[in-house]
This record gives structure tokens, sequence and C-alpha cells, in this order.
């Protein structure tokens, strides 16, 4: 970690060396430095990144709307740069909201335009145009202008107009924008429906944490223009849950020298949170090896003290993902 899955045979895109830099009259931007990862047919990835780490700059490049400096961009085999229409009959995308929808159409009308372009006929696909507006809970807006919509709406409708391309890899940029508590739920169940039964091969961008989490099982994290992890979200989440622990001590008529022991605890274990208060030592710790738990426990134990518990610190992947950034950017600066 970082780990990234380099490209291989069995990718279905193929990411190599990506870089991009940007340059006006005022200042150059090195917006990626060296990006590199493949993703599986019908995979379902998170890519994160702090803004300005290059997230949108790295899948723009992929779908050929910006020309990186320099790298290698496959899908399906595919060179993107030398084959460019080849590439893009295997994408669709919904970027930058819901903005790629026709306004003064209809939500079935978008879809029978969209598809239209990537050469699916919406006449012979009518029943999975109506199997995506059934999944989306969009049946009953099907003859609704765009316009007319709430922006939940009008975001699902992109997501809909992107599937109806049926296209093998789709970009999800923020697809849960704009849609309350439920919406979000039903379009997360209704990713995971789709990729599950047709195998699509999704890439979901989000700031919502607990959309990544609950639709993705693996997860790409991009600072300073870099890979900086790629993992498993559960591996990810369990390596940090193994460093992450929470001890509450008691004071009691044992326990010798108390001043010492904050001195010892703050000069030994300079990274822990210590808390104290009138009858209890709170201490909260995150440990590069977590067998150093042992030597926190050896310390205590030579003061006297009683432990009253030890537990490990619940980790989601917003945590996970901000530590990793901090440290990126700790490195870097």
């Amino acid at each position: 970690m970082p780990n990234p899955r380099l490209p291989e045979k069995h990718n279905y895109l193929e990411v190599q060396d990506l870089k991009k830099t940007f340059v006006d009259k005022k200042r150059t931007v090195e917006a990626i430095k060296s990006i590199s990862f493949g993703i599986a047919k019908g995979e379902m990835v998170g890519l994160l990144g702090p803004n300005g780490a290059g997230k949108n700059t790295t899948i723009k490049s992929i779908l050929g709307l910006i020309k990186p400096d320099s790298g290698i961009v496959k899908v399906d085999s595919i060179d993107c740069a030398a084959n460019p229409r080849e590439a893009a009959k295997r994408m669709a995308a919904v970027l930058e909201g819901a903005r790629n929808t026709y306004w003064r159409l209809t939500v079935w009308e978008n879809m029978q335009f969209f598809a239209g372009i990537h050469g699916v006929c919406a006449a012979e696909n009518k029943e999975y145009f109506e199997y995506l507006l059934e999944t989306l809970k969009l049946q009953d807006r099907r003859d609704t202008e765009v316009r007319n919509l709430s922006s939940g709406y009008k975001q699902k409708t992109a997501v809909a107009c992107a599937l109806a391309k049926k296209t093998p890899l789709v970009f999800l940029d923020e697809p849960t924008l704009g849609l309350d508590v439920e919406s979000s739920y039903e379009l997360r169940a209704a990713l995971k429906r789709l990729q599950s039964e047709e195998q699509r091969t999704i890439v979901v961008s989000s700031h919502d944490m607990k959309v990544i989490q609950d639709v993705c099982s693996r997860v790409i994290i991009i600072s300073n223009g870099r890979v900086v992890a790629d993992d498993n979200i559960d591996d990810l989440l369990s390596l940090f849950r193994t460093r992450n622990y929470r001890i509450v001590v008691s004071k009691n008529a044992y326990m010798q020298h108390p001043e010492l022991l904050m001195a010892e605890l703050s000069q030994g274990f300079p990274q822990a949170d210590i808390n104290e208060t009138p009858d209890t030592v709170e201490i909260a710790v995150e440990f590069t090896n977590p067998f150093e738990i042992y030597d926190l426990i050896n310390t205590l134990s030579g003061f006297r003290v009683a432990i009253e518990s030890i537990t490990q610190e619940q980790v989601d992947l917003e945590k996970a993902f901000l530590e990793i950034v901090r440290r990126e950017d700790g490195v870097c600066g």
C-alpha cells in the first residue's frame, strides 16, 4: 500500500504510467505524475482522491476527453490512443452531475438518443430500457422532460442514459449527488444489482465514502498525482483496524507516581492521544507495528495500574482514506 494492481492480460481496463501536466502563462501544474492500475472485467471499483489529486484528470484521460502527455490506456486490450473510436464504443460515463442529458427531452427520449449514438437500437432494447427504469425507480417519470425533474431524478436519468448504452465499462462520477437518503440507497442497490447480473465493469468516483464502501469491493486512492493505495476495502480496513487501540486504565491506591506515568507515555508513545480524568487515564493510539501494543501494556504494568479495557477502534473507509492522504501529504510536503 501503495500496492497498485498493475496491468495484466485479464484486466478489462489497463492504465500504465499515465502522466499529464497543464501549462499556462502563470504556472505549471503536474496533475498526474504517474498513474498505473488495472481493473478486471466485472469489478466495481471506487476511485478516490482529495480535490486536486488528479482523479478527474485521470478519468478524462481514460475517456479520451484529455490527451495525456505519456502513458498507455487500454480498454478490452484496445489501445485508446491508437484506436480511440473502438475504445470509446466500450465506455460510458456520467461526469459532473446530471449535465450530460438534454433537458428538453423526456427521460425515455434521452435514453433513446444516447443509446442510439452508441449503436444501441431503442426498438430492439425496449425491454432492457424498461428494466433500467424499473431498477432506477424512474417508471413514473418516463415521459417527463428532464428540466421538470428534481435534482435527484435528473441524476438518476443521467445514470440511466449511461447504462442504456450497454457498454462493458462505465464511469460514474458522484452518482448519488443531489439524491436524498432513500434515493441514494435505491441507486446503490440498483448498481449492485446491475453489476451482479450483467458483469459490467464499473468505476465509481465519489466524495461519499459510505457509497464507495457499500457498492465497491476494491478502492484505488489517488493523491498528489499518484496511486497511494490500491486494495480490497475489507483488507484496507482490517489493516487500519489492527493498528488503532483505545486503552482505559484506572487510578488506584497501588498506582505509583502518576505524573511519571504521564511523562513516560508522552515520551515512549508520542503518537498517542492521552486524556487524564480524576479516576482514569484514556489512551488512544495508532501503532505502525500492531505488536507495539505489548510494549504499551508492559509500560503500564510497570506503574501497577489497573487496565480496565483494551478495545480496537472501529475504522470506516473515510477514516482510512483521510489517514492515507494525510501520510502522503506529509511525505510530499
